[in-house]
């Protein structure tokens, strides 16, 4: 029988290790540790499944030979195990790869108006609402943690967290679904300030941060702040621009700045900008990880760059197009109203292609 790939040995040992460690009751003292160990135990269970259904396949492959060895009537049997065993092998490959460790983490999206003004704005609200119907297709969470609206009724940007409901199964997490959508998204539409019928070109910026846990994974020194408060405007009730509840955060060892005002109280503001920047600081630190790996690991994730065109959507033609996989549908009003998935799978085909060529 052929042998199993060298890769997947140590993870059997770490599965089982870490159904000894889940069974002790005083690991789950601890909530955190006891929701890594589970999380990371998911994923392996899956590896454990693939190497089962690939044993068995190449066991009855074995078998099947020695019998066609001594019957031929045997034989008809070959090239259906042997394709069952290429299956098997293939899919134990794809669950080989190395997982981005973000995959399992909630996320924080935020969508920017670009190019276009009003129309870019109108635009940024089309994918908020895009997004919010993806995430109700998928059972997710979302809370609007921020936004500043057009005079037109769209977004001149937006912040929009979504959660998992449960543990997520390994690669259906929010990070590992949304990761893709980080970068510029172009529409190309006759816009409703156009008076002559004519198609203009505008864009908004989509980045996708994982959420950090709130405690532990970033540490934010309080003396690096610089909290402002200001009254708020827009949207907000009696409270808006008589109270000074909105709430400016700047972490100066970065320079990074969250201004929140959406919530009435100045304390929720203040604890939505802290999200955000513990999301914002998490990133800046992953990609300065990133910047330090070799040109293999960044080849891999090259598909999550944020400052590239990913996508174009052209409603005269009702087409949907991703620029970095090929991809090409004649359905945006499906996409548009959440149906998502088949975009954003062609982005994870063409990421495992890629991290599979990198180990051939």
């Amino acid at each position: 029988m052929e042998e199993a790939p060298a890769a997947v040995l140590p993870l059997l040992a770490e599965h089982d290790e870490l159904e000894k460690r889940l069974a002790d009751p005083s690991v789950h003292a601890d909530a955190g540790l006891a929701r890594k160990l589970g999380r990371r135990y998911a994923e392996l269970g899956a590896v454990k499944q693939g190497y089962d259904v690939w044993h068995a396949a190449a066991e009855d492959l074995d078998a099947a030979r020695e019998l066609a060895a001594e019957d031929d009537s045997f034989a008809v049997e070959l090239p259906g195990l042997e394709a069952s065993l290429d299956e098997s092998r293939a899919r134990l490959r794809r669950l080989l790869i190395p997982r981005d460790p973000d995959d399992d983490r909630d996320v924080i999206l935020e969508i920017k108006a670009g190019e276009g003004g009003e129309e870019s704005a109108l635009f940024a609200g089309d994918l908020l609402r895009m997004y919010l119907r993806y995430a109700e297709k998928h059972g997710w969470r979302t809370e609007i943690l921020e936004s500043t609206d057009s005079d037109l009724g769209g977004y001149k940007d937006v912040s929009l967290a979504v959660k998992a409901k449960g543990t997520p199964a390994p690669g259906e997490g929010v990070y590992a679904r949304l990761k893709y959508e980080g970068g510029v998204h172009r529409v190309q539409r006759v816009p409703v300030t156009e008076s002559q019928g004519r198609i203009h070109t505008s864009a908004a910026g989509v980045l996708v941060l994982p959420e950090p846990e709130e405690t532990g994974e970033v540490e934010i020194d309080p003396n690096d702040l610089r909290i402002d408060v200001f009254r708020s405007s827009g949207p907000g009730g009696q409270s808006v621009n008589t109270t000074d509840s909105a709430v400016r955060i700047t972490h100066l060892p970065t320079g990074i700045v969250v201004s929140c005002q959406n919530e009435k109280s100045q304390l929720q503001n203040k604890e939505q900008a802290l999200r955000i920047l513990r999301a914002r600081l998490h990133a800046a630190a992953q990609e300065a990880a990133e910047a330090e790996a070799s040109q293999a690991r960044r080849s891999q994730v090259r598909t999550v760059d944020r400052s590239e065109r990913i996508r174009t959507y052209n409603f005269p033609e009702n087409r949907i197009a991703d620029h970095r996989t090929g991809f090409k549908a004649y359905n945006l009003d499906a996409v548009l109203a959440g149906d998502l998935d088949p975009v954003i799978q062609s982005c994870v085909d063409a990421d495992e292609a890629a991290q599979l060529s990198v180990t051939d």
